[in-house]
């Protein structure tokens, strides 16, 4: 048996001669001796120990094996998956007005029609649930909730007939959470609706500068009331938005949400990330959002611990793909055309077809598999990454096609984060043991949960 080349190993914390393993592949931890790490390295462990590694994806029987294992892994992911998971925009306007917004230039009042709703509809039946495929669609915009009439449109005969054919039909909102109420909320969740992302970006004095309404007030007490009067019947992620002046305060929002009886079982998970102008990936998922800068790496770190300790989840490391690596992930726009990332929409050449033609053949533009080079496969990161967002590349003036390697974040972060987990992970597991149990836990992005943007 050998040591996986997708391991890190660290020192342990307060522990002389012992080393924390991170499998970035299996998302599994240990901490060994000196002596047993030495063994493990030489092939000496007793059973007992050689087993749990393995068991652990910490030693692989076939060094060669893993990495061709590797190289094949997101192809057959496309080839098992049964569910098609599609990021549709329902209009680009808004209620509010998010200084930062990326849209802003986008904007104009412009909603999908109910022809483009039809055809979608029709696209979806035809393509997916008539083929047996699970369908799960994360309605966008600008608002989604000002297009309430289009949710109902896709969805009543998209749920009818994926109930006929034996599959499943969901939906996510990815709305700023000013008209979430509990009415709407129980009707949505009757046609489908299994979680939403709300975003509060800090305490309400700054998240009332951030995102206040078109009219000027500020929309913290009305998204607060929301998740106040819903958590029971909508599972919540919640995400913020934050910058270098003023993240010191995000911990007090915690305290905010905690006096109005919002407490970390009530919240799915809460996920902060910078505020990065036309860096659209970050409203869906933190995928995009990552950089190397010292301050930022410290920033992030230390609002993640202050949510872990205040007893909310927040997400932790995953295997994570671009969404341009997955061929069952889609974005439909107002019109109808499709894109294989949000952040995509508006950039020349990366439409990747229409509702009514279907997808075309998008590997060269996107430059799927480019992270098929022996630096990656070597690269202990890979499972973590899979050659980053392209989207990233383009707002660097570097070619699509170019890896947008993590080494420098990962390598200043995941040890710490690692670390973080293990120290709280009785505080975690105490939230998620007061978890009402009639809330399910879904994946709130739209994309799968092996998958980040």
């Amino acid at each position: 048996m050998h040591l996986s080349r997708y391991l890190k190993i660290y020192p342990a914390i307060n522990r002389a001669d012992h080393f924390l393993l991170f499998s970035t592949l299996r998302l599994s931890a240990v901490v060994l001796s000196g002596a047993a790490l030495s063994h493990a390295r030489n092939g000496t462990l007793p059973e007992p120990e050689r087993d749990k590694l393995a068991h652990l994806g910490m030693l692989v029987p076939d060094p060669e094996m893993e990495l061709e294992q590797m190289r094949d892994m997101l192809e057959r992911v496309n080839a098992k998956s049964r569910r098609f998971t599609a990021m549709v925009v329902l209009n680009l306007d808004c209620n509010l007005n998010c200084g930062y917004c990326y849209e802003a230039e986008f904007r104009g009042g412009q909603y999908m029609s109910d022809t483009t709703a039809d055809l979608l509809v029709d696209y979806l039946l035809r393509e997916r649930i008539t083929r047996g495929f699970d369908v799960e669609l994360s309605f966008y915009g600008g608002e989604p909730l000002m297009s309430p009439d289009l949710i109902r449109r896709i969805s009543v005969p998209l749920k009818e007939q994926a109930e006929r054919q034996g599959v499943e039909y969901r939906f996510n909102l990815v709305t700023n959470g000013t008209l979430l109420t509990r009415v709407l909320a129980e009707e949505l969740v009757a046609l489908g609706l299994k979680g939403a992302k709300f975003t509060l970006d800090g305490p309400r004095h700054i998240h009332n500068i951030e995102r206040p309404y078109a009219s000027g007030s500020g929309s913290f007490d009305a998204i607060v009331d929301n998740i106040t009067a819903i958590w029971d019947i909508v599972p919540i992620q919640l995400g913020g938005n934050f910058r270098r002046e003023n993240y010191l305060h995000f911990p007090r929002l915690f305290d905010q949400l905690i006096e109005r009886g919002i407490t970390g079982d009530k919240i799915r998970m809460v996920f902060f990330t910078p505020v990065t102008p036309k860096a659209g990936c970050s409203e869906r998922t933190s995928g995009c959002a990552n950089s190397s800068a010292p301050w930022l790496v410290d920033t992030q770190l230390y609002l993640r611990e202050e949510t872990i300790k205040r007893g909310f989840s927040t997400s932790k490391p995953k295997v994570a793909a671009c969404i341009v690596e997955l061929e069952n992930n889609i974005v439909v726009n107002c019109e109808g055309e499709l894109y294989k990332c949000p952040a995509l929409m508006g950039w020349d050449g990366f439409s990747v077809g229409n509702i009514t033609d279907g997808i075309t053949d998008y590997r060269e533009s996107h430059a799927v598999g480019n992270w098929r080079t022996e630096s990656c496969l070597e690269c202990a990161y890979l499972p973590l990454c899979f050659g980053g967002c392209r989207f990233l590349n383009l707002l660097q003036d570097k070619p699509v096609g170019e890896v947008e390697c993590r080494r420098d974040y990962l390598d200043a972060a995941l040890q710490r984060i690692v670390e973080q987990d293990l120290a709280y992970a009785s505080v975690t597991r105490a939230a998620k043991a007061c978890a009402p149990s009639r809330v399910p836990s879904p994946a709130i992005s739209g994309a799968p949960a092996s998958a980040a943007c």
